[in-house]
This record gives C-alpha cells, structure tokens and sequence, in this order.
C-alpha cells in the first residue's frame, strides 16, 4: 500500500509497507539526500469481547435507555431484579464483573440488568448513583428493596442482599411505576392506554 508523498521545502517521498501478520508499518522517506525508515506502530484490529459482556449467562441483559429499563423492570413482574451499575474504565466494577455473573448464574430465577454509568447519565442521574459499582434490587409490587455499593470487599454483602431478597413471596399486586421516572410507562402499558 502507497501513501501519497509529503509536500515541504524540500523532496519527500513516503513509501509504506505493511503486511498484514505486523503490527507495525515501515515507512521509508526519501528527502534532503538520504533514505531514513522508521516504524509506526498502528492498533491491531482485533474483535475481542469486552469484559462487560464475557460470559453473561441469559438472566442479564444489557440496558441502553430509560425506557428499556423500565420495561425490564415490567417484564421481570415478581422475580427478584438486581441492577448492576458500571462503567468500563472502573476497576472494581472490572473486578466484581465475574461474581455478578456468577451469581446470576447460580439463581436463574432472578433478572440482572446491567447499565453503563456513561452511555445512561441522565437515568443514572435520577437514580442517585454517584458511586460505581453500585447496585439497586428491585421487585414486582414490593418496588426498590435495596441500594448500596459493592466492590470486592463487600462481596458477602452483596450475596447477602441475594439469599434475603431471593426468597417466594406472594404478590401484592402490580408492579408500581418508578417514582425516579413517574412519565415514563412500560411499553406494553402504554401500548394498552392507546
């Protein structure tokens, strides 16, 4: 592959080689009478998974909006919700990814939602998190049942919160809408009111 020559005061001509196995270019220049290569490094083009998204058993499902989230929320109707608030450039939300994941794993009767700090401000904003990770558990009619912070350290807190809010319960009735976001219905609600 060639790159168009440089212009300056002086003659440069610029000739790139690559190949595809390298992670790097050489780059021969031409000027002033001499012949000089450097190397440019350049980002390998890979396609590795995130670490948000390694292993994420069928119970936890990503959430990009306000109205995903609460119609999440919704469709998990009495099953006991926790919601997993991160960011990817956190390293104790890094760190206790893989026991959230464990953990949905263990109890397939319970929803994990996951909501990225930086792709849902405004939401997270509403919701008081100025702390990551933190985590909110919700259920059907009961509403909001928990919020706190976890990191590694307090993982027992965050598997207590499990075991005390994981357990059968009859319902009360239909799940309130979210005081945080009174103007916003779940989609299937809303579809109904039409």
């Amino acid at each position: 592959m060639k790159d168009k020559p440089r212009r300056s005061s002086t003659c440069t001509t610029t000739t790139t080689t690559t190949t595809p196995s390298s992670s790097y270019a050489s780059v021969w220049t031409k000027g002033n009478g001499r012949t000089r290569q450097t190397h440019v490094v350049r980002a390998r083009e890979t396609t590795r998974e995130r670490w948000w998204e390694k292993n994420c058993p069928p119970n936890m499902k990503d959430i990009h909006s306000t109205q995903e989230f609460v119609d999440a929320l919704a469709e998990a109707g009495e099953k006991l919700v926790i919601v997993d608030f991160f960011a990817t450039w956190c390293g104790a939300c890094r760190a206790l990814f893989p026991k959230v994941v464990e953990i949905a794993e263990k109890n397939e009767d319970i929803v994990v939602l996951k909501v990225n700090f930086d792709e849902n401000k405004p939401m997270c904003k509403s919701l008081g998190i100025k702390v990551l990770p933190f985590f909110h558990f919700y259920r059907g009619a009961s509403g909001k049942l928990a919020a706190f912070s976890a990191s590694m350290s307090k993982l027992k807190r965050l598997e207590d919160a499990v075991s005390i809010h994981n357990t059968a319960r009859c319902s009360l009735g239909p799940p309130p809408a979210l005081q945080e976001f009174p103007d916003v219905a779940p989609a299937k609600e809303a579809e109904h009111a039409n």
